[in-house]
């Protein structure tokens, strides 16, 4: 498929598309009517099974689900077969790359009341913005819940699930994520 075709069908959905965002694959992209989606400058998105050789498991998504959800990618992502997916807010900032399969998830897709779930009441689903400071690494399969903020620099590692609010440069590790150095970059 010509990635211009499909990026000229973004468009027809309203998402800002910055210079030079290139699509290994076909990722799947979809913005809520009323939402905001925009992605930033020299922007690389892997959809292809061998365009990162973790081995992606699916293709990319991005998705806001609610008229009033916002995603913001920044200048200088690398996302690589990940689930970016807001019913509220997330905001991934620039230079910060993305592994193989990893979910950002605002939200739980589904109420925690039994009665709230057995009704399919959407107004009772938990959500919380999610903030990825700038140049942060988020290694494969890792695991990004509502309400978390990584501040600048920080590294998540393989597999990670991470909920909270972490300081710029921790190294964030395991289930749930706990901080095994501050300061990376010192």
């Amino acid at each position: 498929m010509n990635s211009n075709w499909f990026k000229g069908v973004m468009r027809l959905t309203k998402v800002k598309i910055g210079k030079r965002v290139t699509l290994k694959g076909v990722p799947v992209i979809f913005n809520q009517k009323g939402a905001t989606l925009n992605i930033g400058d020299d922007v690389m998105i892997k959809s292809s099974f061998l365009s990162n050789l973790v081995g992606l498991y699916s293709r990319t998504i991005i998705v806001t689900r609610t008229a009033n959800a916002r995603i913001v990618i920044g200048n200088h992502v690398g996302i690589s077969g990940a689930t970016i997916y807001a019913r509220e807010e997330i905001t991934i900032g620039e230079g910060t790359l993305i592994g193989g399969n990893v979910k950002i998830l605002d939200n739980d897709f589904h109420p925690v009341e039994i009665e709230a779930r057995l009704a399919n009441d959407t107004r009772r689903i938990g959500t919380r913005p999610i903030h990825v400071g700038k140049n942060c690494f988020i290694g494969c399969n890792a695991l990004i819940l509502k309400g978390t903020e990584l501040g600048e620099g920080c590294v998540v590692g393989a597999g990670t699930v991470v909920s909270g609010q972490f300081e710029a440069g921790s190294v964030i590790v395991g289930n749930p994520g706990r901080v095994i150095r501050s300061n990376v970059n010192e």
